[in-house]
């Protein structure tokens, strides 16, 4: 691949992953809820799931998800159930501060990993997205080289801007100011995670 058709390619998966959405929701829940530590797991655990719809796209079983509707329907209301609990835990919470100081050990690092995945895993329209993106730059001539740096890519900085992004909320000013206004946070979180649930379902 060209430098200037990589630069392309990197550029639209920033601008992708900069956009705000349900993974960024994830992202701040478990940071504030966790730590760092937790923030980065929920990172990682999302560049994972999308370098697993990355792959599917190189070698094609992305065209079978987009050409199946029960299984492209099946994957997303996934989601939106997955969507709609984590609304219905972040909205019943009744965090104060007391329970706020022990909250690291109520967040698990497995739940922050398992959350982080299942929120990119459980996105068909990831699938559909890189089949659009991975056309323009895909090159018959190529070999397993050039998919290798795509999916690499993709994953890479979708992981790289999450994790920056637990890095400056886990920042001890931030966290604190967080966790001082952990209900509204809570709130705010579950409101635009049912906001998020109805626009994939309807």
């Amino acid at each position: 691949m060209e430098l200037s058709a990589w630069i392309s390619l990197a550029a639209i998966c920033l601008m992708g992953a900069m956009t705000p959405g349900p993974s960024l929701i994830i992202v701040l829940k478990h940071t504030v809820s966790g730590g760092r530590l937790n923030g980065f797991l929920t990172s990682i655990a999302h560049g994972l799931g999308v370098a697993i719809y990355a792959l599917l796209t190189v070698i094609g079983l992305a065209i079978i998800i987009e050409s199946t509707p029960w299984l492209f329907n099946l994957i997303k209301y996934a989601g939106v159930i997955l969507l709609l609990w984590l609304a219905y835990k972040a909205l019943m919470s009744r965090s104060s501060m007391a329970e706020m100081i022990t909250q690291e050990t109520k967040v698990t690092k497995k739940q922050s990993f398992r959350e982080g995945l299942l929120i990119a895993f459980l996105n068909p329209k990831l699938a559909i997205f890189f089949l659009a993106l991975f056309s323009q730059f895909v090159d018959a001539q190529a070999g397993w080289q050039q998919n290798a740096v795509m999916v690499a890519t993709v994953s890479g900085i979708d992981t790289l801007w999450y994790c920056l992004i637990a890095l400056i909320l886990s920042q001890s000013a931030i966290l604190t100011k967080l966790r001082n206004n952990v209900h509204i946070v809570e709130k705010v979180t579950g409101i635009a995670l049912l906001a998020v649930a109805a626009r994939i379902a309807f």
